[in-house]
């Protein structure tokens, strides 16, 4: 493996494992706010995420290069209410589509097939979850926050059953 794109691999394991630390911090304060459903999904999310960390690890390695166990900075651990949270949630699985594609043109320019193509599932993946997400805030506007009570309880039904994704 190319070490510019194993340090750019590398990078994104922490990113990813980032998300899921961040998505766990989400789901508790969820939790602890009264909102057991939204922090069903979130911790689903979390959960996604660390396989997400997982894959970038495992490919690495496959690769002939040395994946990277990072320590990771301490998410957030306060939220104004549940649509900033959301809005959170969008800010940075926008920022996770922007890494993966910054890795993808590199791997264009470095001529690394095989990286660009393990890479394509995380595209048509990051589609998906801003997707969700976007669904979400669009819910959530429609319910205001006097049926927050209604959508807590009906959120975890905005993932897709048989294969545990977010639906989009």
């Amino acid at each position: 493996m190319n070490k510019k794109i194993e340090d750019l691999c590398n990078r994104q394991v922490e990113r990813e494992g980032y998300s899921s630390n961040l998505y766990l911090a989400m789901a508790s304060w969820a939790e602890n706010k009264g909102y057991p459903g939204i922090a069903a999904w979130l911790y689903a999310q979390a959960e996604e995420e660390r396989i997400h960390f997982l894959k970038f690890i495992k490919y690495i390695n496959e690769r002939g290069g040395h994946a990277v166990i990072p320590a990771f900075k301490q998410p957030p651990v306060e939220y104004k209410n549940v649509q900033k949270l959301f809005d959170e949630v969008l800010k940075h699985e926008q920022f996770i589509t922007s890494s993966i594609n910054e890795i993808v043109a590199a791997t264009l320019t470095e001529k690394d097939f095989n990286t660009n193509n393990f890479l394509q599932w995380f595209l048509t993946e990051q589609v998906e979850e801003e997707a969700s997400v976007r669904t979400i805030i669009d819910k959530l506007k429609m319910v205001g926050a006097e049926s927050l009570y209604i959508f807590d309880r009906d959120i975890i039904t905005l993932r897709t059953p048989a294969t545990g994704q977010a639906a989009g």
